[in-house]
């Protein structure tokens, strides 16, 4: 492919694409005197010609190649500086879901078709009509577009932008944003986000509103979630300041707001009718934010909003989270990670009696403990629990603090419920660690680098070796008779955990598939009788002339190969797989496969392991241990 004249990467770039370190390039740099000669930037982040770079790699025969996606984006980069990249690449995006609307247009008449991109936008906030003159541009994006579908150009672009801008923008974690989603959410129901950021939080949402600050944001969000066929509306603006959603209330809202703000509008704000649990004290803009979600959803209505840790204690916001308490609007609070944040659920009074009691979770070492505990504590609020949730009766929580910190009332265990634990633990630990010693495969180590003629995962898709499958759109795992294989399993090697309903555009799994998750886990199939779950590729081989665990082992060396460990989506179809006789290929099959298996039981020991080391300082501290001269 022809790379432009004009355009330019970056050291990191160059890193990226040619799948090596920075210091890699540094020492090309130094070390070769032809190494192409910075054209632009500054001293201390210098940008080279693409083609430049592209020509002398291949002089030197590094393995390189610039997909039309990098094209696209490097482009985009060279076209504009950092601080408008985000306006370009929501004009891309617009352009993208005018493709997406209208197909025809653009094939039949090509740039001519542009004046009619206003009117089929026209859902889109702002004013999205690109004035993008560069037609070779959108020529690029339009065969891009062609290629992996509007969508998935435009999730590969916003990946770059968020990777390219990581200290500009927060991005909440995929796990989380799926977990608060399944918690607040009704099925059917209409789904906020008040601060939606880059559309993170709505992205599985069928109908939604949301509302962010920033108008480049804003855009983004909006052409990801219509791209995905989703009834949504997105606009632009400071929710606590200015709700440009007109007062509309929704069946839930979830949340990820900007922590730790002081100039959030307390002066202006301080009469507004929102503060029904308190005026927010000036430091305390997230319990702004609480309250504002609560206003925003209907009576009964969930809300799944994002605290830092401090909130559930810090002193000038004690009677807000009492007031919340007492109405009983305050439902949960979960501990996510060892540093934060923490997870606020909580639920719009209708008048009916509020519970009790608030549901303390502790799931900093495993966020599945969330969801069952919150189901159960849905269906018993009053109900006593045990492990990682408890619940803490709310008259014993209104004392002079308020504090709502999770760790502050993880349970101690008692006698007999220690002993069990402990001893199982410690036999686990004992039985699994002891397998470690087996021998690793057996490796031969080459005095030289052994370079094998390759090809890609794409090339074999097309000669017919490997079908690649994916789980239809807006699939459900909730609930359902048939089991489902989802992204968690397969990145814990665990047992099928989704549920969901029998369709016909469902893809089932067999012995011998790989499956691979978005950040780069792979498996290979053993069992039958699951579906394939979102966020998950399937590539089903010809076993007559491709080894499975052959190419589970290449592609998870591409994913280890990636410069970007942030970077959320692994091209996969540019993967590099060697080409091999079928008898070859088992015999690196088989080590792929005994090397899989020792990670697996390394990850099982080490989380044996951190069990085992929470219920020694339990014991010791509570008196249930005592050290003694023998160990354990």
């Amino acid at each position: 492919m022809e790379e432009s004249q004009d355009i330019t990467v970056n050291a990191g770039d160059i890193a990226r694409l040619a799948a090596v370190g920075r210091a890699a390039v540094s020492n090309w740099r130094r070390r070769h005197d032809d190494f192409p000669q910075p054209v632009g930037g500054t001293t201390s982040s210098p940008l080279f010609s693409l083609p430049e770079v592209t020509a002398w790699l291949r002089r030197n025969g590094k393995s390189f190649e610039v997909s039309l996606g990098d094209l696209v984006w490097q482009r985009l980069r060279t076209s504009v500086d950092d601080l408008r990249l985000g306006d370009v690449v929501g004009r891309v995006g617009a352009f993208l879901l005018f493709l997406h609307r209208e197909p025809g247009a653009w094939r039949e008449h090509g740039t001519r078709s542009l004046p009619g991109l206003a009117s089929a936008t026209a859902d889109l906030p702002g004013s999205p009509a690109p004035h993008l003159d560069d037609a070779a541009l959108l020529r690029l994006v339009a065969e891009l577009a062609a290629e992996r579908g509007p969508l998935e150009a435009f999730e590969f672009l916003c990946e770059r932008y968020v990777e390219a801008h990581s200290r500009r923008l927060s991005v909440t974690r995929d796990d989380v944003a799926a977990l608060m989603l399944r918690l607040a959410r009704r099925e059917g129901g209409t789904v906020l986000d008040p601060a939606c950021g880059v559309g993170t939080l709505l992205l599985s949402a069928e109908t939604s509103f949301g509302q962010e600050i920033s108008e480049t944001n804003a855009l983004l969000t909006a052409v990801r979630l219509l791209l995905r066929g989703a009834r949504a509306r997105i606009v632009s603006g400071d929710s606590l300041r200015e709700d440009g959603l007109g007062g509309e209330l929704a069946d839930a809202v979830v949340c990820d707001p900007p922590f730790n703000e002081r100039a959030w509008g307390y002066e202006e704000l301080t009469g507004d009718p929102r503060w029904e649990y308190g005026l927010p004290p000036r430091g305390e803009s997230e319990l702004a934010w609480v309250q504002h979600c609560l206003a925003r959803v209907r009576p009964g209505g969930l809300v799944a909003i994002l605290m830092p840790t401090a909130a559930a204690s810090r002193r000038p916001g004690k009677r807000i989270r009492g007031n919340l308490l007492r109405a009983g609007a305050l439902r949960a609070v979960v501990t996510l990670g060892p540093g934060g944040p923490d997870l606020w659920l909580l639920r719009r009074p209708d008048g009916e009696r509020p519970p009790s009691r608030l549901l303390v979770v502790d799931a900093s070492e495993d966020l599945s403990v969330v969801e069952p505990a919150w189901r159960a504590y849905l269906d018993a609020p009053e109900a006593e629990t045990s492990g990682d949730s408890r619940t803490v009766r709310i008259i014993d929580l209104l004392d002079d603090e308020v504090d709502l910190s999770p760790a502050r009332y993880r349970p101690t265990q008692g006698g007999p419920d220690f002993m069990r634990d402990f001893t199982e633990a410690l036999d686990r630990f004992r039985g699994t660690s002891a397998t470690l010693s087996e021998a690793p495969p057996a490796l031969e180590l080459l005095t030289e680098r052994q370079d094998l003629p390759t090809t890609t995962v794409g090339e074999l898709a097309k000669a017919g070796l490997i079908s690649i499958l994916q789980a239809p759109p807006r699939m459900s795992v909730d609930e359902g008779p048939l089991p489902v294989l989802t992204a968690d399993d397969t990145a814990l090697g665990t047992s099928p955990s989704g549920r969901t309903t029998l369709e016909p555009a469902l893809v089932m799994i067999r012995p011998g598939d790989v499956v691979a998750t978005v950040l780069g886990a792979v498996r290979v199939i053993t069992r039958s009788g699951a579906a394939l779950g979102p966020q998950l590729t399937l590539y089903r081989v010809d076993p007559q002339r491709l080894d499975p665990d052959f190419l589970a082992g290449f592609l998870r060396s591409a994913d280890a190969a990636r410069v970007h460990p942030s970077s959320s989506r692994l091209d996969v179809r540019r993967a590099r797989v060697p080409m091999l006789p079928l008898a070859e290929q088992r015999r690196y099959g088989s080590a792929f496969r005994e090397l899989f298996a020792l990670e697996d039981r390394l990850r099982e020991t080490a989380a044996l392991g951190e069990t085992l080391i929470r219920l020694g300082f339990d014991g010791l501290v509570d008196g249930h241990l005592r050290p003694c001269d023998q160990g354990v």
